[in-house]
């Protein structure tokens, strides 16, 4: 079959690899309908050091189980499935806490010879688990928003979650990327009051608005924070969720919550201190967030994409096939799409 490998910065290709298959009793081959590129995606895309052999990549699809192992029960052949950006298997302590990142059992797609996302099929380890059933056709309109529950959705979703918003609260998002436009629209679907959007690419921070942004802020560093600030009568939003990953962005972050309030990390963290003393200590600030455990949101979320309350899937602006998929790589290096939808 044909599948995505990565060989170093700016250096992903579309190559033949073998065929998945059954490994373990408790494992389902899915074939992939729709995959795409990840932001987090973008990281190693920008600086990954060059090898002769190059790794799997990607871990965000959904797809129609083709065969599954002799342990699995509540899956068949036929089934439309989507698959969290972890695998786990939603039974040791840890999931049952709703932490499935943390799964004694569980592990990330593309690594230890585990298959990546981004190719015509995958095999799926802890199948029962892991996969979700979806009540939809393959050729459903709703599959972009469906996959959204792989990844971006759930994980701007856990954003709102863990930095605790709520119905009357204000909430900051940072970053306009896929990511902070879903913790937009999960804000809102949270009740959130006053949503700000810190971002300066037009396009995107319109589709924030429609999202559920009240507010867009297009200035950085001190000039942004000030300006939140004056949006807030001084004491900035109760909650914030930071979807950049970088220094910069979490000094944002403590300047602009309000005291009392709760930053929560979504970004892939470019740093390794936190810059908070004894100024944040005496405001009660609280720091908090981390990998979106996605598979325990897919129920909650699923039946508002069903039933057209939400439509995560706006994200997608270009859609191409796997063997397009290194220009899709490059296209949002360079900001000339926001998410890549893939067609195998």
């Amino acid at each position: 079959m044909r599948a995505t490998l990565i060989y170093g910065a700016g250096d992903v290709r579309v190559e033949d690899v073998p065929d998945p298959k059954i490994q373990q009793p408790t494992d389902a081959v899915v074939r992939v309908l729709r995959a795409c590129v990840c932001g987090s995606d973008l990281w190693p895309y920008g600086s990954r050091p060059a090898t002769e052999k190059g790794d799997r990549i990607g871990h965000e699809f959904l797809g129609v189980v083709e065969d599954v192992g002799a342990e699995v029960s509540g899956l068949k052949g036929g089934d439309l499935v989507v698959a969290p950006f972890v695998w786990a298997d939603n039974t040791c302590d840890f999931c049952a806490e709703g932490l499935h990142t943390s799964c004694r059992h569980g592990g990330q797609w593309a690594r230890n010879g585990v298959d990546g996302g981004q190719g015509e099929a995958v095999r799926v380890p802890q199948a029962q688990g892991t996969l979700v059933t979806l009540p939809v056709a393959e050729d459903s309109a709703l599959l972009p928003s469906l996959l959204t529950l792989s990844d971006v959705f759930c994980t701007g979703h856990h954003g709102a979650v863990a930095s605790r918003v709520r119905p009357g609260r204000s909430v900051t998002v940072i970053g306009d990327g896929a990511v902070g436009l879903s913790a937009v629209l999960a804000a809102k679907r949270l009740g959130a009051e006053r949503i700000i959007l810190m971002g300066r690419h037009t396009d995107r921070t319109d589709l924030g608005r429609d999202f559920g942004a009240t507010d867009v802020v297009s200035e950085r560093g001190e000039e942004g924070i000030e300006r939140v600030r004056e949006l807030t009568r001084g004491d900035g939003t109760h909650a914030v969720v930071e979807c950049v990953g970088t220094r910069q962005s979490l000094e944002t972050s403590l300047g602009v919550v309000r005291d009392g309030g709760v930053v929560s990390r979504l970004g892939v963290s470019q740093y390794t201190e936190v810059p908070m003393g004894f100024d944040t200590l005496m405001r009660n600030i609280t720091l908090t967030g981390g990998a979106a455990p996605a598979r325990a949101y897919i129920e909650e979320l699923l039946p508002d994409i069903l039933d057209g309350r939400i439509e995560p899937g706006r994200v997608f602006d270009r859609t191409v096939g796997l063997e397009q998929v290194p220009d899709g790589y490059r296209a949002m290096a360079e900001r000339e799409a926001l998410k890549v939808f893939i067609r195998p």
